[in-house]
């Protein structure tokens, strides 16, 4: 058995939906603009004024059976020894193989260079009083204003074009025993991570003392990301 395999609980009753997890991911992990390692889903159901509401935070679930990596020809896609689902951008090839069989939608593919706002933007509006994003990435002295070094040291820093990126329970900060971004950012503590080896884990107990449930149990993909408290029951 390995001697670590880290989940995430995610309590649906003390997440508010502010998407501080969203914001916090794309600083941590300098994610492009337009994509969402750290995403949700809205439901709304009913006719006013019956209706009901729901927000689902949602990631990369590292999965104990991935279709991504099963389906990836390079291994590019893999599971490490503490049971993450990783990737290597110097394997990936671009195929698209693991995006098209993740049942998440939690497979993000570069078709461009990423961060184009800051490479090629249009030119200043006011010349001498408003910046190109070139020119504040220039000023920041950085690929991109808000990015940051750390995560380079486990996987690029930024992700180049013709490759997938996604979620990895920071795994950069696990190597240096840090919580992932998105847990540490949740003002309403509705994220518990850790170590499902350890019966005493938080989210261990968090499992043992609620009935668990998971996006699309019927794929068999075995999510190690869980949800407690929904409000439907």
């Amino acid at each position: 058995m390995a001697k670590k395999r880290y989940a995430m609980v995610i309590d649906l009753h003390r997440c508010v939906g502010c998407a501080a997890c969203d914001i916090a991911c794309k600083s941590e992990n300098n994610v492009p603009v337009e994509f969402h390692w750290s995403n949700h889903i809205t439901q709304t159901s009913g006719t006013f004024p019956n209706v009901k509401y729901r927000y689902i935070p949602t990631l990369c679930n590292h999965c104990d059976n991935a279709p991504c990596v099963q389906n990836c020809p390079t291994t590019a896609m893999y599971k490490n020894d503490e049971g993450l689902t990783l990737h290597n951008p110097d394997k990936c090839i671009g195929c698209r193989l693991c995006q098209l069989s993740c049942p998440y939608g939690v497979i993000w593919f570069n078709k461009d260079a990423p961060h184009r706002t800051y490479t090629d933007d249009e030119p200043p509006a006011i010349k001498g009083g408003t910046f190109q994003g070139q020119e504040v990435a220039q000023k920041s002295g950085a690929p991109i204003p808000y990015y940051n070094p750390a995560r380079a040291t486990t996987y690029a820093g930024v992700r180049k074009r013709g490759t997938v990126e996604k979620c990895t329970f920071c795994d950069h900060r696990l190597a240096v025993g840090e919580q992932p971004a998105c847990v540490v950012a949740c003002p309403a503590d509705a994220r518990i991570f850790g170590d499902l080896n350890d019966p005493a884990s938080p989210p261990s107990r968090a499992l043992a003392r609620h009935k668990p449930k998971v996006l699309q149990r019927e794929q068999g993909t075995r999510p190690h990301v869980f949800y407690i408290r929904d409000f439907e029951g």
